[in-house]
């Protein structure tokens, strides 16, 4: 990520096309607002490429003229002519539809494009950055994606790396997400090991929503795991049963079986076992983790003589 932070230095500074490359949620919106803002010139606006569908797209993009079709009663400006100054962030292009890519690259060469409906040449002055989660590589070879436009945004490269990849970042992360959504919350060690164990598929954003869900579950100052959503939590305990043992363990009766072939009961007395353990006896949370309800838990403790 300091790489990452001086690129986004370097880039700021000029007015080349930028390409931001990383999966949903590594926040590329964010950079891409970092970039515009160390210029510091025009607006920013942002061209939401997977949400532009059917004959929208051009009109949205571009612009309509009085009368261009039915219910265009006055003449509307584009998203293009919104970006005259400044920048316009291409979110998710990889979305762009063959038709709308020719135009765009038309505007990008000339500056200047026509309103749907308009015989007037309209210019507009903007940088573009794009984003995308796609391998646009892999796009143009399958010949989804113009050849020539991704040549044309690939002048300045950025790579965002997946929040797995940079666990360490996370509890900075944290931090500045409680600053932001709590008040005065505070997140425990084995909390934030939690935290950094998770695999995050929906990287910061996730993480983001998470901390808000901890947030308003909690009243103290003091977060918990029994805050923690149950999907994560769970996955947690998992790992920590699976890691628990190795291929042959104990059963009931002494007997020694291999882990694969483990009798059920077996898998549920230890999963309990393991749940309380690390609740440290908290049989409601423990039954939160497990998936069950309290009375449920006190049956099956009573079951196994627990």
């Amino acid at each position: 990520m300091k790489q990452v932070h001086r690129l986004v230095g370097r880039m700021g500074k000029s007015r080349f096309p930028v390409l931001i490359l990383g999966e949903t949620g590594t926040g590329k919106e964010m950079v891409a607002r970092a970039i515009h803002n160390m210029e510091g010139r025009g607006p920013f606006v942002v061209v939401d490429c997977s949400s532009l569908v059917g004959p929208l797209m051009e009109s949205e993009l571009f612009g309509y003229a009085k009368g261009a079709f039915t219910g265009a009663h006055v003449q509307k400006l584009g998203l293009l002519d919104a970006a005259n100054g400044g920048s316009a962030f291409f979110d998710e292009i990889g979305e762009l539809p063959l038709d709308l890519q020719t135009k765009l690259l038309r505007v990008l060469q000339q500056k200047e494009f026509r309103a749907v409906g308009g015989l007037a040449q309209r210019t507009s002055n903007f940088r573009i950055i794009a984003a995308t989660n796609r391998d646009l590589g892999a796009e143009v070879e399958a010949k989804r994606f113009r050849e020539d436009l991704y040549y044309r945004l690939n002048v300045m490269r950025l790579r965002l790396p997946p929040l797995r990849e940079r666990r360490e970042d996370i509890p900075s992360l944290v931090a500045h997400f409680l600053q932001q959504h709590g008040n005065g919350h505070k997140v425990p060690d084995d909390l934030m090991r939690a935290l950094q164990e998770y695999e995050w598929p929906g990287n910061v954003r996730q993480l983001e929503h998470s901390v808000q869900q901890m947030i308003a579950l909690n009243t103290g100052p003091w977060l918990s795991l029994g805050d923690l959503n149950s999907l994560i939590a769970n996955r947690k305990i998992e790992g920590e049963f699976n890691g628990a043992s190795g291929g042959i363990s104990s059963g009931a009766d002494g007997q020694q079986v291999p882990e694969a072939v483990l009798p059920l009961a077996e898998v549920e007395r230890r999963a309990i076992l393991r749940a309380l353990e690390h609740t440290k006896g908290d049989r409601t949370f423990a039954a939160e983790l497990l998936g069950i309800g309290r009375t449920t838990l006190y049956r099956k403790l009573k079951e196994y003589g627990l």
